[in-house]
């Protein structure tokens, strides 16, 4: 086997696995962002202490699947820097480490989970002052999971403005998902911002823009797992 047959398909079983790494992740974190969570975060710290008091299966199981994207995450930036070293291998390697920087700072936040799942699983209620000193410290711990995560978003939106850039370069690859990428890349960063710094203004139209990963991680399963004829420039 010659040295561009390999290089050929490691581009292709490159865009393979980000792809189903991709595909995992649309099935585990929305999951637990529009049902679960939906279904434990009440109208006062009160009704979501105890209704994760009641539901602890459903409550462990969101820890889970964001376990389980994190690990996905880490596939998907080791595959998508082999798939885009060609076009610069230095560029390539940033991108990554964004997205690895994105990793590390969602698994503090996921902490903040696994704490309350602590104060549910081993300490008894009659141990706090009274009940609302419990719903407090849950709810504490859940506010400082959903601020530190939406933290990390800001950092997974400059990746992928990064990554939108590197896709736009690519030659093997349509220009438009670098375009879609850059987008979502800044519908996040200023979706992220709005949260810190213009709470009061309503961003949500800007989820639109989310789609564009969804539309590079088709093209990486049916299109770019099937690159055979390009030419690896030499580094």
């Amino acid at each position: 086997m010659t040295t561009k047959q390999t290089n050929r398909i490691s581009l292709a079983k490159a865009s393979l696995i980000a792809g189903l790494g991709l595909l995992l992740m649309v099935l585990t974190v929305p999951f637990a962002e529009f049902y679960i969570f939906p279904e434990l975060i009440g109208q006062n710290s009160t009704e979501t202490a105890n209704n994760i008091l009641n539901n602890k299966m459903l409550f462990s199981t969101s820890i889970f699947l964001h376990l389980i994207t994190l690990l996905c995450d880490i596939l998907v930036a080791w595959a998508l820097y082999i798939f885009l070293k060609p076009v610069s291998k230095e560029f390539s390697l940033l991108t990554a480490w964004f997205r690895l920087i994105y990793i590390a700072i969602h698994l503090i936040a996921l902490t903040n989970l696994i704490k309350v799942f602590g104060l549910i699983k081993t300490v008894n209620q009659s141990e706090f002052a009274n009940q609302l000193e419990f719903s407090d410290s849950v709810e504490f711990y859940m506010n400082s999971f959903r601020l530190e995560w939406e933290f990390a978003l800001l950092i997974f939106g400059i990746y992928l403005c990064l990554l939108g850039y590197l896709v736009f370069r690519a030659e093997y690859v349509p220009k438009i998902f670098g375009i879609l990428l850059l987008v979502a890349g800044l519908g996040y960063v200023i979706n992220t911002l709005g949260v810190f710094l213009f709470p009061n203004v309503n961003t949500e139209f800007l989820m639109i823009t989310f789609f564009g990963e969804l539309v590079f991680m088709l093209w990486l399963l049916f299109k770019g797992s099937r690159i055979r004829d390009f030419r690896v420039k030499a580094e």
